[in-house]
Order: C-alpha cells, then structure tokens, then sequence
C-alpha cells in the first residue's frame, strides 16, 4: 500500500509520550472533561479506555494558515525540537509537515483506544483532506475506509470570489475493523424518501424493490405474471426467492410483466444514510446556538450535525470522544441525543486551550450535562 512520507515522520513514529496522572477537579459525573495536551491525555486514557470507544468525532485545526496553531509536541528529534513555539502560518513551507507530525501520533493512539466495531468521524477542508486521507489509510488501513462525507456549512456564499466560492466540508470515516457485517443505524427517512412508497395494497403503502438487474444480475429467470405475460429477467435473485415471495403476496407484477419486490413502509425502520449531510445544520445555527447561550466562541460546529453523526454510529450506551472539544459541541449532541431516545451515551473531551473550564465546561453545564473535571497531572512514567 502506498504510504506518505513527510519532514518527521521516523521521529513521531518512534515517540511515545509518557503518561500522566489525570487528577479530578471536581464533580461525580460519569462523563469527563480534561483539560490538557491532548496527545497526552489519550495516552493518559489507555489504561482504562484502550478498545472501549464507540465513536470518535474530532475537528481539528484545518492548518489553513490563519489559525496561529503551534507544533509544540516535546519530541527530542533537533529538527522538530526547532518547530516548538513556532505560529504554523500561511507562508510556512514545512507547515504540512508540522499539521501531519502533530496528527499521526494522535490518530495512532485514538485507534487504539477505539472498540472493534467502533468508527472515527473527521472534519477538516481543502487544505488538508487528501494528506489526511494518506495518513488514515496507514493507520487505520485503507480497507476501513467509510465514506467522505460532504457538509454545506452555510448558507451562504462569497460572491466576491473569482474562482469557486467554497461552501464545502469534509468527514472522512474510517471504522476500526470493517467487515462484512458491518452497518450503521438507519437515518429517519426524508421527505422526498417517504414519498417512494407510493403504492398501496391491503398490507399498506410501499416501495418497489429491484429484482431485475441487468448491471449485477447472475441468474436468467424465466417468469409468467399472473396476467399470463412471460418475461426472461436477469436478477440478482433466484427463482425460488421470487417464487415464494409471490405466494406471500410480496410481489408488485407491472402491466407488462416485470416483478418488483413489496417493500412496506411500516417495516421500514428508516434509510440508510448517503454521504451528502443535508439537513443537520450549518455554521450560522451554531453561531445562533452559542449566542444563545451566551457562550463566546467563533467556528463551532452545529450540534445538529455530530447529532446525525451519533445517530449512525453509536447505541444507547456508547462512548463518544472528542479529543478536539473546542466549546463543547460533542458533549451537547450527546447530552441531545440521549434525551431524544432515552439513551446512556458518555462523553469524554479533552481540551487543551484555557478555556476548558469558562466555555467548554460551562456549555455543557449550561445545557445540563452531568460531568467530572480533570487537569492532567504530573508525569507518572
């Protein structure tokens, strides 16, 4: 499998960060916040939560240039020693390199600390996308790969551009072991969804179901509907399925012979989702969101969308993580969640910045999370 080599690479992939004490501030709550280097923490974290992590979400920083983001990871190879309390600007010719060096470690260890048939959700844009796709196939292995979902995050636009006003984000997902059985959960079905089960027999209203397929279709069938109209299909099931089906009423016949499979609406327990995220919000509602909450903080994500995010890939009572928190986003889809369908989910943030405690924390307090408060503490070994 090709792999991506970047200015560091050998050094971060032979550091392993020590790990440290996590000392509880306050609270009783089941859920956590921590407040520390992030890197760290998940280390930190192993021992307890190593294979037992439902769902990931993180946001990291895009690297867009704009952000002063800093390389300050403590690893002892001189080149990358020079990069420590350096601002990764626009101009910085190694400023990928940093992005990469400081991503790779962290997503190795949130592998780990993920469950068999766990999966990792990952914002990020243009400026990182495709070297963040390199990266995650190593580590998670290209096999694992989802989707890459695509998300407007507003509602509007800059016109001013003289090339292409970007509206676009990205999630990219990888589960931890993909296999055959794997699934998400059904997404409640849209409108424009709900109206395919048009048809209605005794039973109630349903869906046509594809038996003829010429594109996938292994087996050549000859039928003969109950008009007496012979047909030779080429289907993707056999003509016992299609026989019994019919003696049980679930097959649509056309008027000109072609046999569809009922599919009922009140069997269905939902759709399943496409990568195109529409309808969970954009940037403006979680702008809306803080304000009404009197939060203060700029670019956070909708809860609505990690919503839709725990909708697909977690039960009732999983364990979510952020170990990119920011305002707190993560725990308020949960905390939502959890009181839309009487769930059990916890949460677990982490948050570097000094704000972990007066807008992280205070979110979450705000919208009536339960939780307990860590520092991360001295080195243990």
């Amino acid at each position: 499998m090709p792999t991506l080599n970047f200015t560091g690479k050998a050094e971060i992939q032979r550091y392993s960060p020590p790990f440290h004490f996590l000392n509880k501030i306050y609270g009783n709550g089941d859920n956590k916040i921590i407040h520390g280097d992030n890197l760290s923490v998940l280390k930190s974290l192993l021992p307890q939560f190593q294979n037992k992590i439902k769902c990931i979400y993180i946001d990291p920083p895009y690297n867009t240039g704009n952000e002063n983001w800093i390389y300050n990871d403590n690893v002892s190879a001189p080149r990358l020693q020079k990069w420590i309390g350096q601002v990764v600007g626009s101009e910085d010719l190694t400023r990928h390199d940093k992005w990469l060096c400081m991503m790779y470690p962290r997503l190795k260890l949130l592998q780990k600390l993920l469950r068999d048939d766990g999966a990792i959700f990952i914002s990020i844009d243009d400026n990182e996308l495709f070297y963040l796709k390199c990266i995650c196939d190593e580590i998670f292995g290209a096999s694992n790969f989802v989707a890459n979902f695509h998300w407007r995050r507003s509602e509007s636009q800059n016109n001013t551009s003289k090339l292409v006003s970007n509206v676009a984000e990205y999630i990219i997902c990888y589960l931890k072991n993909k296999t055959a059985d794997s699934t998400f959960n059904k997404i409640n079905l849209t409108d424009k969804a709900a109206k395919e089960y048009r048809y209605k027999d005794e039973k109630g209203f349903f869906r046509r179901g594809t038996i003829s397929d010429n594109t996938r279709g292994k087996n050549i069938i000859e039928l003969t509907a109950p008009n007496g109209k012979k047909k030779i299909i080429k289907s993707i099931r056999t003509k016992e399925f299609i026989d019994e089906k019919d003696s049980q009423g679930l097959i649509y016949w056309t008027a000109n012979g072609m046999p569809y499979l009922k599919i009922y609406l009140e069997d269905s327990a939902g759709q399943t989702a496409n990568n195109w995220l529409d309808n969970v919000g954009v940037n403006e509602d979680a702008a809306e969101m803080l304000a009404n909450l009197n939060i203060p903080f700029e670019y956070s994500k909708p809860s609505s969308l990690i919503e839709r995010i725990l909708q697909l890939a977690t039960d009732k009572n999983s364990i979510v993580l952020d170990s990119f928190a920011g305002s707190g986003t993560t725990a308020h889809a949960v905390i939502n969640l959890n009181k839309q369908d009487g769930g059990n989910r916890k949460f677990i943030l982490i948050e570097m910045e000094d704000y972990a405690e007066n807008i992280t924390a205070e979110r979450v307090r705000r919208v009536g999370g339960d939780f307990s408060f860590y520092e991360l503490g001295a080195i243990t070994f």
